[in-house]
């Protein structure tokens, strides 16, 4: 099993030091938010800090860790109606497609939340997923000319927000280099707890082929809340066998979320245990 960690939910330090902990921990891959990850990293400033001498240097500490970078993360929001700053927006994805080619990471993975407005139902909207498809696609043109895989992660209150519209999303882009991040959790809404396996069984149906890496992490109701706590896994209500059986047919790599350093690899060593 390929099992690794968000980077950032490591122990504060350097790039190395949160590796050396990542690896030290028995983890086998990371999810690398730079802006998360390495101190005064700015997303900003991203078209001009992610330099081939810089992935230089984090490809080399990659390797002495013995790690695999399964996800480098840009989760800026995409869906701009202002022309000026989706192409801000854009110039930074690209920045990202690029570092991710030099140190070999398997994808670039986004979100789709409303760059205005309110999110959840209000941004179900025919409207929003137009607007997202198009500022999207000049980006998914640039993984496809990097040979880059962009991954995109349903979330119940974003715009793409299950798994049929996730669907026709790739259908509609049409592109060998956008995949899916199927983080089962965020597909739930607390309306719909009692759903999970059912949203999750449909999610493995629809979008199995095109995932390219899997989010993992448990939940507990709150009914009063939009959406049901996330919590390690094993501390919730989630029910794995779909998804081990869907990322050990593929050997997707798995990143855990919602740990801290000191149960991270209790987490790990009990979704190992799930396989029978």
């Amino acid at each position: 099993m390929n099992i690794g960690i968000r980077l950032h939910d490591t122990r504060p330090g350097t790039l190395w030091e949160r590796l050396a902990c990542a690896a030290g921990q028995g983890f086998s891959c990371v999810q690398l938010a730079m802006s998360k990850a390495v101190p005064d990293f700015r997303m900003d400033d991203a078209p001009n800090l992610l330099t081939e001498e810089l992935a230089a240097e984090v490809k080399e500490e990659l390797k002495r860790a013995g790690m695999e970078c399964a996800v480098l993360g840009c989760y800026l929001k995409l869906a701009h109606q202002d022309e000026e700053e989706a192409l801000r927006v854009r110039e930074i994805y690209l920045a990202h497609l690029r570092f991710a080619s030099w140190i070999g990471a398997r994808c670039v993975g986004t979100e789709t939340p409303p760059a205005a407005g309110p999110e959840g139902t209000a941004c179900h909207t025919e409207e929003h997923y137009r607007l997202f498809l198009d500022r999207v696609k000049p980006v998914s043109r640039e993984a496809e000319e990097l040979g880059v895989t962009l991954a995109v992660e349903p979330v119940c209150s974003h715009i793409v927000h299950d798994s049929v519209l996730a669907e026709r999303m790739l259908e509609d882009l049409k592109s060998e280099r956008v995949r899916i991040i199927l983080d089962a959790v965020n597909l739930i809404d607390s309306a719909h707890t009692d759903q999970a396996d059912t949203l999750i069984s449909e999610a493995v149906r629809r979008l199995g082929d095109q995932v390219c890496v899997l989010h993992m992490k448990d939940f507990v109701p709150q009914p009063d809340a939009p959406r049901p706590r996330p919590v390690p896994c094993g501390q919730g209500h989630m029910r794995y066998e779909g998804l081990l059986k869907l990322a050990c047919g593929k050997n997707l790599p798995m990143t855990l979320e919602n740990t801290t350093p000191d149960n991270a690899e209790a987490t790990r060593r009990w979704l190992e245990g799930q396989v029978k």
